[in-house]
């Protein structure tokens, strides 16, 4: 095997072949030519991935390895790991989207010579994009600056002798406002190459960012470079086949898609490394903290706004900035501070910061408008002299050494010294010190910290100055950890001179998901899967803009009635949520829909069952039937928070519709198979009416029949769809006996703490399609009985409580 080949292991065997794990392991000990290991361990080995290719198209078991498919498996298996190859990816994809010709030029050569010319190429457009590669360590000297002045660049012509070459662009801390990045007045930029004074304050942050007075200088030891280092030739050259394949993909779907793709799918594979920012929320974040879009001046005098994530993570919050913007990002990871840098540069587009300008080699050149930085914010900040018109933040919760000894004489700590316990607090302030006055922060925090009692002089005084504007709770599932209920805490900095806001908005969505759960016949309450964001966002938006009370979901509370012994701020506390079917006449409603579903349910109960000899037909399997072509088999890959609605194994198991706008194209047909947009294997399964859906995990019984209310939406995760040729099968037939309890046990395999169902193994008897329909229309009556049962019983339970709630608060008299 060639040094440095990519491998695969066991499981990406079974991704490229479409089959499970378990049929690779019989793959390994039926056929002696199997591919030997080459790597791994014993209980985990790995192949190489030509050997395996080879070896299921000499099979039949492999027609041809999807592109996406094999760039991720030579991501995967790459010898330096995967996270090092993302980001050789992400720089080679930045190269093929800025410098087309340059890229084309490289790939004519060999392996080898293309490794050699790769760093030099790689710099130029990092430099671009994310500035040049500085020393780090304890910067120069520091020139000082009048408060309220900004870095902005000037032209070399305008320039001290000595400064850099006619066309480039320095800093200078004394320029006026009106000429910082972003604005239109003469002189602010120039096209050409982009360098920065290291003597200049706060060198380390391209941008429009005024320096605060208050700021400290930047501490020693801070990290100075940018996030992605330039990788050498030797570095480079195992990855030439992958950037290669990688470029290839990217002419299909576009260098940024091909990333997103790539990261999502490392992302997936390590799901406890990461705490990720779902897409909903973060677009909800960055709506809360947007400026308004008059903001007094024409936008050709606007400056460019600037926003800063002082805990990146993985850049989601940044990527739901919308419009033009200078973006600062740190991340204590350092790589994952580089795929976050390499994300944003892909994601751009121009679209944050000015414009590239495009040279005669498709060449783009332009000031960076994009900064992220490796270290703790906290501890070490990188941009300790910035001042941002936005804070973004997802900090690390509960999080005891966040730097408690060694900050207790920061500047930072304006409204109070944080306690060991309360970190949010600590990040809050920092988010404070980063703003502009009057600038915008929003932060998601546990609930405790608005509750806390070692908290409570901080947000006294954030309070009191007009800091803190409104604390949000958001539904249980919002944001990891899903099983509570997080809050959104906005803030702005106060202006010197301004009255501080006498009122602090409180609001609680938990309601609205709990009503959206019983109006969709979901369990109230919320969850990860089942949120109805769009009715969520909504709510928000509204209650931040109106500022104004609406029953049950927000209030506006004078600060004066917030300032007692314990300061606590949890919006449940101003917000009691609503009994349970309203009140004495909504309490009636539900009475008399209970009735009318139970009048349903007796109708609808089944006649005596019928004794009858046990019938020995014969019987065939689903993945007979599968490879006959009688139907299809599908697994689910979509999560909840992204386009359109998703039917979760939570639906499936409770009866719940999927919440959302339906995937269908403009003729009003949902897409499916290969005329779904860039069909590919990570994009979702579509449902339509007939399809059969099946739970992967549980060893339950429960099996669903897609009608027209759930057509349009995208098949989760652990499920297993089948979609039967109507010719040959009838969906409810299918499904009838897919459910029985016998069926389901031979075809499960049991693990220390659950079943796995495989949906091959179930089987099912030899009938005619006009049997098939008899069986199927006596199936599809049990499920309108179930269905019933179902709404009896959660009807039921709103009637119950809401019935022990008025009788205790005085609502409901007990006569």
């Amino acid at each position: 095997m060639p040094e440095n080949a990519t491998e695969v292991t066991a499981a990406g065997i079974a991704r490229l072949a479409g089959v499970g794990r378990a049929a690779v392991s019989n793959w390994r000990r039926r056929h002696a030519d199997f591919p030997r290991p080459v790597g791994g361990t014993a209980a985990s080995p790995s192949f190489a991935l030509a050997d395996v290719e080879q070896w299921l198209r000499d099979q039949g078991k492999l027609a041809e390895v999807p592109l996406r498919e094999r760039v991720w498996q030579e991501v995967a298996g790459h010898p330096a790991g995967a996270a090092q190859a993302l980001v050789h990816t992400g720089c080679a994809l930045l190269l093929v989207r800025d410098r087309p010709t340059v890229w084309l030029e490289l790939t004519a050569a060999s392996d080898e010579r293309m490794a050699d010319a790769l760093p030099h190429a790689v710099d130029h457009v990092l430099t671009a994009r994310l500035g040049p590669d500085t020393p780090s360590g304890t910067p120069g000297p520091v020139r000082s600056t009048p408060p309220g002045t900004v870095r902005t660049p000037r032209t070399a012509d305008s320039a001290a002798p000595g400064s850099t070459a006619s066309g480039s662009t320095t800093f200078d801390s004394t320029t006026p406002d009106s000429t910082r990045p972003g604005s239109t007045a003469t002189g602010s930029t120039t096209p050409g190459s982009t360098t920065f004074d290291s003597t200049a304050t706060g060198s380390t942050s391209p941008g429009p960012a005024v320096v605060h007075p208050a700021n400290p200088p930047v501490a020693p030891g801070v990290h100075r470079t940018r996030a992605v280092r330039t990788p050498t030739a030797q570095a480079l050259l195992p990855s030439v086949p992958l950037l290669r394949a990688a470029a290839q993909l990217a002419a299909g779907i576009g260098a940024g898609q091909t990333f997103e793709f790539l990261l999502g799918r490392h992302l997936d594979a390590n799901p406890r490394q990461f705490t990720l920012t779902p897409p909903h929320l973060a677009e909800l974040m960055a709506d809360l903290a947007e400026p308004p879009k008059d903001a007094g001046r024409p936008a050709p005098d606007r400056p460019l706004r600037s926003v800063l994530d002082p805990a990146a993570g993985t850049g989601a919050l940044l990527r739901a900035v919308a419009g033009p913007a200078a973006l600062y990002a740190q991340e204590a990871d350092a790589g994952l501070a580089a795929l976050t840098a390499l994300r944003l540069a892909l994601g751009a587009d121009g679209t944050h910061g000015s414009p590239p300008s495009p040279g005669a080699d498709g060449t783009h050149s332009s000031p960076p408008s994009l900064a992220v930085r490796t270290g703790d914010s906290l501890r070490a900040d990188a941009f300790a002299r910035l001042a941002t018109d936005t804070v973004l933040c997802h900090p690390p919760f509960n999080d005891r050494n966040w730097g408690h000894d060694e900050l207790a004489y920061d500047p930072r700590w304006e409204y109070g010294f944080p306690a060991r316990v309360e970190s949010e607090l600590a990040w809050v302030q920092h988010a404070l010190a980063r703003l502009r006055d009057g600038g915008t922060a929003v932060l998601l925090m546990p609930p405790a910290a608005a509750s806390r009692r070692s908290g409570r002089r901080i947000r006294a005084d954030l309070l009191r100055r007009g800091a803190l504007r409104a604390v949000i709770a958001l539904p249980a599932g919002a944001a990891p950890p899903y099983g509570i209920p997080l809050h959104l805490w906005v803030l702005r900095r106060p202006t010197p001179g301004v009255r501080p806001g006498p009122d602090l908005l409180l609001a609680d969505t938990a309601g609205l998901a709990a009503s959206a759960g019983e109006a969709g016949g979901k369990a109230a309450g919320g969850g990860r899967d089942r949120l109805d964001w769009p009715v969520v966002r909504a709510a928000v938006l509204d209650a931040w803009r109106d500022r104004a009370d609406v029953p049950d979901v927000s209030r506006v509370v004078p600060v004066v009635e917030l300032l007692d012994d314990d300061v606590d701020l949890a919006p449940a506390r101003y917000l009691p949520r609503p009994t349970p079917g309203g009140d004495a006449c909504g309490l009636g409603e539900v009475r008399e829909r209970l009735a009318e579903t139970l009048r349903l349910t007796t109708r609808l109960t089944p006649p005596p069952a019928t004794p009858a000899v046990p019938a020995h037909r014969p019987r065939t399997t689903v993945g007979e039937l599968a490879r006959g072509g009688a139907l299809s088999l599908h697994t689910g890959n979509a999560a909840p928070g992204g386009q359109g609605p998703v039917l979760t194994e939570h639906d499936v198991l409770t009866g719940a519709d999927p919440a959302g706008t339906p995937l269908t194209d403009p003729a009003g047909t949902p897409p499916t198979g290969h005329e779904a947009p860039g069909a590919a294997p990570d994009d979702p399964v579509v449902l339509e009416p007939g399809d059969v859906v099946v739970p992967v995990l549980g060893g339950g019984t429960v099996v669903r029949v897609v009608g027209e209310r759930e057509a349009g939406a995208a098949l989760g995760r652990n499920l297993q769809l089948l979609r039967p040729d109507p010719a040959a099968l009838d969906p409810w037939f299918l499904a009838g006996f897919l459910r029985g309890t016998a069926n389901n046990r031979q075809a499960s395999s049991y693990a220390s703490t659950a079943a796995r169902l495989d949906a091959r193994r179930l089987h099912l008897p030899r009938m005619s399609l006009a049997e098939q329909r008899r069986y199927g229309e006596r199936f599809r009556e049990l499920a309108a009985f179930e269905e019933a049962l179902r709404t009896a019983e959660r009807l039921g339970g709103v009637l119950v409580q809401g019935m022990y709630d008025g009788l205790t608060d005085g609502t409901v008299t007990p006569a």
